[in-house]
């Protein structure tokens, strides 16, 4: 009898060591019970629950809690999109113009400005790219034209067209008739007109502040194909003069060196091809108008 009753208690013992488990005690009607309640553990678990309020970071008592989302560390960043190109080879224009004569400030170009991107102006940009640690591209995108800017002031209108290329002004409406070289200090150019009609216009240089061409209406009176001033000593390729010892003529230093130098009066082209060819056309007699 004493083992059995011992047997029994040690059973009671284990089951209250489960989980869960409570002691009931006695009915009301004084009857007795299964000394333990046992709750087995359902198979789905019960919901989390946040604090109340006090606990919960937001002041909620009952909603739950979402945990904030962790930056994926293994996901790689995108790559930052490249500058966007501006000018290349190829392309014209006036910013082509002022890109060049920018880069003259700086000692990178020593031709133009042209108004062309072509090898020389790539060239260039390609080796003020490198010297500040920029991709060597050759093309000049947002980056590369702002290290620029900082570093030149604005072109004037002489710089821009530094080695001619610079539009016409309107005539002078004293060469609307006839056959007539019209010359405009303003603009830099010279137009070669007959009854009112341009045929061609070229960029022309002027004589210095002590030296200056003289303006007003003139005719062609002499004409030298390989002229040579007894003055200066200097080629004065197809001359044609129109005032005393003033001509229009070739200047291989306005073809070298653009609006930087000047001449000792003369008009002066630094297109060889396109004098040449005025010069076939243009007679002794032709007015010459020079104005501003």
């Amino acid at each position: 009898m004493g083992r059995a009753i011992t047997a029994a208690l040690a059973a009671l013992a284990a089951l209250a060591a489960l989980p869960g488990c409570t002691v009931q005690p006695p009915d009301g009607d004084g009857k007795r019970r299964s000394p333990v309640h046992i709750e087995l553990p359902s198979g789905t678990p019960s919901p989390a629950r946040t604090p109340t309020d006090g606990g919960a970071p937001n002041g909620g008592g009952s909603s739950p809690s979402t945990a904030p989302a962790q930056p994926d560390d293994d996901k790689p960043s995108a790559a930052p999109a490249p500058p966007r190109v501006l000018w290349s080879r190829g392309a014209t224009g006036r910013d082509v113009r002022e890109l060049q004569a920018r880069l003259r400030q700086v000692a990178w170009l020593f031709e133009g400005p042209t108004g062309t991107y072509g090898e020389q102006t790539e060239r260039a940009v390609s080796g003020f790219q490198g010297k500040r640690g920029l991709p060597r591209t050759g093309r000049t995108d947002t980056v590369t034209w702002q290290r620029l800017l900082g570093m030149t002031r604005e072109p004037g209108r002489w710089d821009l067209y530094l080695m001619g290329g610079q539009p016409a002004d309107p005539p002078d409406p004293r060469c609307a008739r006839g056959r007539v070289l019209c010359i405009d200090k303003t603009s830099r150019t010279l137009r070669w007109m007959i009854d009112g009609r341009t045929v061609s216009t070229v960029a022309v240089r002027f004589g210095s502040s002590g030296t200056p061409t003289r303006e007003g209406v003139f005719s062609v009176y002499w004409k030298s194909r390989d002229h040579v001033s007894t003055l200066y000593d200097s080629p004065m390729p197809y001359a044609m003069f129109f005032s005393g010892g003033q001509a229009v003529h070739y200047s291989a230093d306005f073809a070298a060196r653009g609006y930087a130098g000047a001449s000792h009066g003369c008009v002066n082209v630094r297109d060889e091809a396109a004098i040449a060819e005025l010069y076939g056309q243009v007679r002794n007699g032709d007015k010459v108008v020079v104005s501003w």
